[in-house]
């Protein structure tokens, strides 16, 4: 049968299919959309179970807060080179999920992949845009986070963001100093006492290994590794570390002289390249 180039135009207008794959969907449905949209939807998920095994070390990291500074995202689509991370098309894609995700504030991952953008849902638009490119794409991180007041930095390499919130409004370029810090240092909590055992028992426990294997005796193992937590906190908690653009004093000394009350409530970062 004729395929009219008004239907294949159609289709993709539908699909955001690319105009061949469009057109040899079309043949094979001879002509019904509904079937065509099924054909190009399954394409997709067929191209997504052989690229399942790919790593996906590019993408797009964004970061996006509300108008009133009181709710912020940070997601990630992943994508396997950094050719089809600068496509248009897949920028495209990775802000309308950010978009959406700051609108809806899902839950999670999942949910988040259940939230419709179009016709479609999350999951399903990345699935398509996997079938065009012929490269795995995934949705690969999705944090969120509420405070009175939340500051974004995103790295000019588009591969690296944070979010942070504040207990109370501050000025915007102090925020973003702060959200710097934690993109440059990436700290592992706000203080000590918010970082998790696990975290603080797995450090311990390297430490006994490591003053065992240098023969000091058993009795001194815990307050040398004592020792070196500390030493693991000022360099790995937000508040201890050193302030970076200062290089003299700590992220809380700081913060204190910006306000006396002002206190980091929390914090979301994520890289393509940890």
């Amino acid at each position: 049968m004729e395929i009219k180039a008004t239907d294949v135009a159609k289709l993709r207008q539908m699909t955001g299919a690319g105009m061949m794959d469009c057109k040899s969907a079309l043949l094979e449905a001879n002509g019904d959309f509904d079937k065509a949209k099924d054909i190009i939807r399954e394409k997709g998920k067929l191209v997504a179970a052989k690229r399942a095994d790919r790593e996906t070390t590019e993408g797009a990291v964004i970061a996006k807060v509300s108008a009133d500074n009181k709710k912020a995202i940070l997601t990630c689509l992943g994508c396997e080179t950094d050719f089809v991370a600068k496509n248009a098309e897949f920028q495209k894609l990775a802000n309308s999920i950010a978009d959406a995700a700051l609108a809806v504030f899902p839950a999670d991952l999942a949910a988040l992949k259940a939230v419709k953008i179009g016709e479609q849902t999350i999951e399903e638009a990345v699935t398509q845009q996997t079938g065009k490119s012929g490269e795995k794409h995934v949705v690969a991180t999705y944090s969120k986070l509420e405070a009175p007041y939340i500051v974004e930095y995103i790295h000019t390499n588009g591969k690296l963001a944070t979010i942070v919130g504040f207990n109370k409004v501050i000025s915007r370029e102090v925020g973003r100093e702060i959200a710097m810090q934690i993109t440059a240092m990436n700290p592992v909590s706000v203080s000590r006492s918010e970082c998790p055992k696990e975290v603080i028992e797995k450090e311990l426990e390297i430490y006994r290994i490591q003053i065992r294997e240098e023969g000091k005796p058993e009795g001194m193992v815990e307050q040398i590794a004592t020792g070196k937590l500390n030493k693991f906190f000022k360099e790995s908690t937000l508040e201890e570390q050193t302030f970076v653009k200062e290089g003299k004093i700590t992220v809380a000394a700081y913060l204190k002289t910006v306000d006396p009350e002002v206190k980091v409530t929390g914090f979301f970062r994520y890289s393509l390249n940890d």
